[in-house]
């Protein structure tokens, strides 16, 4: 039988530094609990808000599958093998940090000349996942999944699982995870995954999940024995991230 852990978006650890205001909803930086510092093989997903003019200067990971959903806003990445871009809401984007990367991310609020271009923030996401294996090649990959989402239905938005290969946006080096995204409209139901491990983050709206009841913007859950539960949104739709897992880190 399915256990469901719900993780209010209120009780979430909250990192608040003028420029940037975070939630987590795993141990993270100087917040740290030892009963919560992963779930499956998800170890990071942060929702992050980040003020124009500013932004995350360069730093280093390593040996992680780091994968940037954003909802609103741009967000400029450029890292250390030479990637550069904006990453805009629908773009899914994917680095895997391997033998060692630099990056940085900042609100793309400024235009080539230096001058201000707009005085909105970044809203977006940030997961972590474990790999398969460490000491691997940086890389990085990102493919733009608007149309998918048009569907209404879940998309594939990154897979390592070989069952995804055909479908999945972009690839990541975990051969047991998978994260989904839907943009529900009011009133739509869908089956959650059948799976060990399934962690669902409601970025926008509110819907109804079988077995946990009303969730909003903010809130997770953390499903063990995923059984292909309904969520129906609310009045709103919603915008939720699913990661399916058939492992946990150790």
């Amino acid at each position: 039988m399915a256990s469901l852990d719900i993780r209010r978006a209120a009780e979430r650890f909250h990192t608040r530094a003028g420029w940037l205001d975070s939630r987590h909803c795993f141990s993270f930086s100087r917040h740290w609990d030892p009963k919560n510092t992963h779930f499956g093989l998800l170890l990071v997903s942060n929702d992050d808000v980040v003020a124009p003019g500013t932004g995350f200067d360069t730093h280093p990971h390593r040996d992680m599958e780091i994968i940037t959903w954003v909802l609103d806003g741009g967000l400029v990445h450029q890292d250390s093998e030479g990637h550069n871009g904006v990453i805009y809401p629908g773009l899914a984007q994917r680095m895997s940090a391997g033998t060692g990367i630099l990056h940085s991310e900042k609100n793309d609020s400024w235009n080539l000349t230096g001058e201000p271009a707009h005085n909105k923030p970044v809203h977006f996401i940030q997961m972590w996942a474990l790999p398969d294996e460490a000491g691997l090649k940086p890389g990085y990959e990102q493919a733009d999944i608007n149309d998918e989402l048009a569907r209404g239905d879940w998309a594939v938005l990154a897979s390592g699982m070989p069952r995804h290969a055909q479908e999945r946006a972009i690839g990541i080096r975990q051969r047991d995870a998978a994260l989904h995204v839907a943009r529900m409209q009011p009133g739509q139901t869908l089956s959650i995954v059948d799976a060990p491990f399934a962690h669902l983050y409601f970025a926008r709206g509110g819907a109804e999940l079988e077995g946990a009841g009303h969730l909003g913007t903010g809130d997770a859950v953390r499903v063990t024995g995923a059984e292909g539960q309904r969520v129906t949104a609310g009045p709103e739709g919603a915008e939720i991230l699913m990661w399916e897992m058939h492992a946990a880190a150790a």
